[in-house]
């Protein structure tokens, strides 16, 4: 099934062509008025030059209007290989399908409502017959019924056409289309930006991210600059002062010759509150830290991090190099990166 975007939104336009898998463009007055456009001439020319095939209206209220409107665009600079002129499906649309197409034209009959309308396209030589389908749902229409009856009738016929199916107003529209037999289909950015959208998968591709984050990424990698850090012997309102000027709930306790002694964190303050009372001012560190603190080498990899966090249910882990702390880890340094819930 050919895969058409319904715009004439350069940006958008642009965009989707990156995807590579766009076919070609589908595109009307009424879109580049929209977008501002107000230069339609130079529009067309300078979509031609952008996509693959670009579908584009001839205008006219007889055939003659039609078949000279086609043959004035084309003369703009236009590849008739690749340029698709949409006409509406009337007795004027049908005679000027067969003039141009005698003439090796491409043309999309559209507007087409009932399946007499369609082989009226089909016998004129229409290389596309176009059903809009969510216009006619919204009508009342059995639209779906029709690009069947449509497909089935090429199908029968061996008739050199290609149904499309345009009107697209959800994701399912595409399903429909596939499941229908359609031969193209053409359909807005905001829709085709959802055709990749899914819960499943995204949890899956989150999943494998983290699993290759826990198992590539070093601790020391993730820590933040600040090593909140105090001499064991300093003052609890000292080390108060420095988680504040971290912005950390912990700081690392070093003794004399800088190796790692304890943690004092804001939960030891709490604890050391309730038994010190007003004599926590006066108090070291050393006397309230919590000694032998679970710390990580700054060269293992975060998987062991998480590791500890889930077995120990602890906010803080310090990161050492050497038996010296270089960093403190916090547990949202992970939950930031959808490493732990």
């Amino acid at each position: 099934m050919e895969f058409f975007l319904d715009s004439a939104n350069l940006a958008e336009i642009e965009e989707a062509l990156k995807l590579g898998i766009i076919d070609g463009v589908t595109t009307t007055p009424t879109f580049m008025h929209k977008n501002g456009i107000t230069d339609i001439d130079g529009a067309i020319i300078k979509l031609s030059k952008m996509v693959p095939v670009l579908m584009i209206e001839a205008l006219g209220e007889t055939a003659e209007e039609i078949v000279t409107e086609a043959h004035r665009l084309l003369e703009l600079g236009l590849d008739k290989k690749k340029t698709v002129f949409k006409i509406p499906v009337n007795f004027e649309g049908v005679k000027a399908c067969k003039r141009l197409h005698n003439e090796g034209f491409l043309v999309n009959l559209h507007l087409v409502y009932n399946i007499q309308q369609a082989y009226m396209a089909l016998t004129a030589g229409a290389n596309y017959v176009c059903v809009l389908v969510g216009r006619m749902q919204d009508q009342g229409h059995d639209a779906l019924s029709l690009v069947k009856q449509i497909v089935d009738v090429i199908k029968e016929y061996n008739y050199d056409c290609k149904v499309m199916f345009s009107s697209v107003r959800y994701p399912e529209h595409v399903k429909d289309a596939l499941t229908l037999g359609a031969h193209n289909i053409t359909l807005p950015w905001s829709i085709m930006k959802k055709l990749g959208d899914n819960h499943l998968t995204k949890l899956g591709t989150d999943q494998f991210f983290q699993h290759t984050r826990l198992m590539t990424i070093q601790v020391k990698s993730v820590i933040s600059d600040a090593n909140p850090t105090v001499d064991i012997t300093c003052k609890v309102t000292d080390a108060l002062l420095k988680m504040t000027e971290s912005g950390m709930g912990a700081v690392s306790v070093v003794s004399k010759d800088g190796k790692l002694a304890g943690i004092f964190t804001d939960g030891d303050l709490r604890r050391q509150l309730r038994i010190l009372g007003d004599k926590i001012s006066s108090a070291t560190v050393g006397e309230c830290m919590s000694p032998n603190p679970i710390s990580v080498e700054g060269d293992a990899l975060l998987q062991k991090a998480a590791d500890i966090f889930n077995a120990n249910k602890v906010d803080n882990i310090i990161v050492t190099e050497n038996g010296l702390p270089i960093g403190m880890l916090d547990i949202q340094d992970l939950v930031k990166l959808d490493l732990l819930n």
